[in-house]
């Protein structure tokens, strides 16, 4: 039983750091001293079992973690690591635009005997673009204002660049409505 409770004790203190608690504060949150809670990670004492239940929900881990010898991985650790594997899979994505980019430029240039650097201008906005599929997807649109402004701007200088004959100026003016207009809607969204 002696090692039981040094497990618990144990699988409590990791948690409570974890949430960067002291015992105070946790002792607060319990409505239990923290000679109690002390007692408690120091495995001289276990807590009752509504206290257990308490504590799986407050770490949001299963009780078996709590108990148990097993690693304990709260469900928030875990969406940080599925934040972090979208974050990955975007990247991933996006530097596959810039490798589509870079292999139509060596192509352009092997073939047709003319360097063609709009390819990676171009890449810039179709990079935006795949932001804006999985900003949608996983973050539910959370950066769409900026993808978003920054792909109307990024469009508006490509075209102004790959059409010299036109003054970018004429061109860029269009952005100015086209980003009020999206100021607009993102006001609109949030409220």
């Amino acid at each position: 039983m002696e090692n039981l409770n040094f497990i618990i004790g144990k699988n409590l203190q990791i948690l409570r750091k974890k949430r960067k608690l002291t015992q105070a504060e946790l002792a607060e949150k319990l409505n239990y001293s923290d000679k109690a809670v002390s007692k408690w990670e120091k495995g001289e004492s276990l807590p009752p079992i509504e206290v257990f239940y308490k504590l799986s929900q407050f770490y949001e881990v299963s009780l078996d973690s709590i108990v148990g010898e097993e690693k304990i991985k709260p469900r928030e650790i875990e969406a940080v690591d599925m934040k972090r594997r979208y974050l990955h899979i975007t990247l991933l994505s996006v530097l596959a635009v810039w490798l589509v980019a870079l292999v139509l430029f060596v192509f352009l240039r092997i073939f047709t005997k003319s360097i063609y650097p709009m390819c990676f201008a171009w890449a810039v906005p179709v990079s935006l673009i795949v932001g804006i599929v999985f900003d949608a997807i996983w973050n539910k649109c959370k950066g769409l204002f900026w993808f978003l402004s920054f792909l109307v701007w990024s469009l508006l200088l490509c075209l102004a660049v790959q059409l010299f004959k036109f003054n970018i100026w004429d061109i860029l003016t269009f952005g100015v409505p086209l980003q009020i207009g999206i100021i607009i809607w993102s006001r609109m969204v949030k409220k």
